[in-house]
């Protein structure tokens, strides 16, 4: 989803005494249905839900809700959510007129915009103001959001935000294998039962956890890094290699094979494989900083971590013992 503009604007409004003007961005961003236009006010508030409104036929955002979120008593309330005004398609202010023979798009096709507007904010839940038509599309985005967007939802656990927004070659790619595949029913029970996971409760020198070596790989700014970051606090640090992928986004494998391939033969050479396998050209050439620490009551294996710059990518062989961090 490519935004197409991004201005910086100031609502007009009588304000009450004290009070300043509150900033607003207006976005126009493109979904399988044409483009959308929303604008945001305020910032988001941790854990809270963001106030979204849609307007009725014959209104824009700002004739439907601007009355309504003047009122003094609403202030108290929207200090509190970031909102999102979505205006339906043309008609925004300023819209230029549709071509002849343009095909409008239905209102269940409105409300599938509604994902692409939340995925692009990055916005995970919305607290849904609608006003007859408006109410409808709500209505039905509440109803069916997850089942109509289905490719977008899965297409933003693949990939990071700034993927998708730079809309590659290979996110072009994966969207619309995603999109087009005939067994998308299929693959939406398989996100459902993802969804319905239960947490493995790991913990570090716990009854639970993974005792045997484990690699972890993620790319930076990838949809689900931190969650990574947190796993592998939780694992055995004598069994575990933590690798953080440069340039990589939510598919290393997709992304940088070849530096994951490397990072993939020290592992299996860390645990007694492939001893003489032969790393690449860029591998022998590359040059790293290693430090090592013993642990202070003598009993723990030493950990080691290892610093080295974007253009590197590998993992040192070593044997099994040891927690590897390393960022490539």
């Amino acid at each position: 989803m490519a935004e197409l503009q991004e201005v910086q604007i100031t609502e007009e409004k009588p304000l009450l005494p004290g009070q300043t003007p509150e900033a607003a961005k207006t976005h126009s961003v493109e979904t399988p249905y044409g483009s959308v236009t929303f604008t945001v006010y305020g910032t988001p508030k941790p854990k809270r839900p963001a106030i979204l409104t849609y307007h009725d036929v014959g209104l824009n955002y700002k004739s439907c809700f601007q009355s309504l979120f003047q009122f003094g008593d609403m202030q108290e309330i929207i200090q509190n959510f970031v909102r999102v005004h979505v205006d339906a398609p043309g008609m925004e202010e300023g819209a230029p007129v549709f071509p002849l023979g343009y095909q409008y798009p239905s209102l269940d096709q409105l409300a599938d915009m509604i994902p692409c507007i939340l995925q692009y904010l990055n916005f995970s839940a919305i607290i849904g103001v609608g006003v007859g038509a408006g109410a409808y599309v709500l209505s039905r985005y509440a109803l069916t959001g997850l089942t109509s967007s289905i490719s977008e939802m899965i297409l933003g656990h693949l990939f990071s935000q700034e993927e998708l927004s730079g809309n590659s070659e290979l996110i072009q790619k994966y969207r619309n294998i995603i999109t087009h595949a005939p067994n998308l029913d299929n693959i939406e029970l398989y996100w459902n039962s993802y969804n319905n996971r239960r947490d493995l409760n790991l913990e570090r020198g716990g009854a639970v956890t993974l005792k045997c070596p484990v690699m972890l790989v993620v790319g930076d700014q990838a949809p689900h890094e931190d969650a990574v970051v947190e796993c592998n606090s939780k694992l055995d640090p004598t069994q575990t290699s933590f690798l953080k992928m440069a340039d990589s986004g939510g598919q290393p494998q997709l992304t940088q094979p070849g530096k994951l391939t490397e990072a993939f033969k020290y592992f299996l050479q860390g645990m007694g494989y492939m001893a003489s396998s032969c790393m690449t050209r860029l591998s022998r050439s590359r040059t790293a900083s290693l430090t090592s620490a013993a642990s202070i009551d003598g009993n723990r294996s030493r950990s080691r971590t290892l610093s080295q710059s974007s253009e590197s990518g590998t993992l040192p062989s070593g044997p099994p013992g040891h927690t590897m961090e390393v960022s490539c």
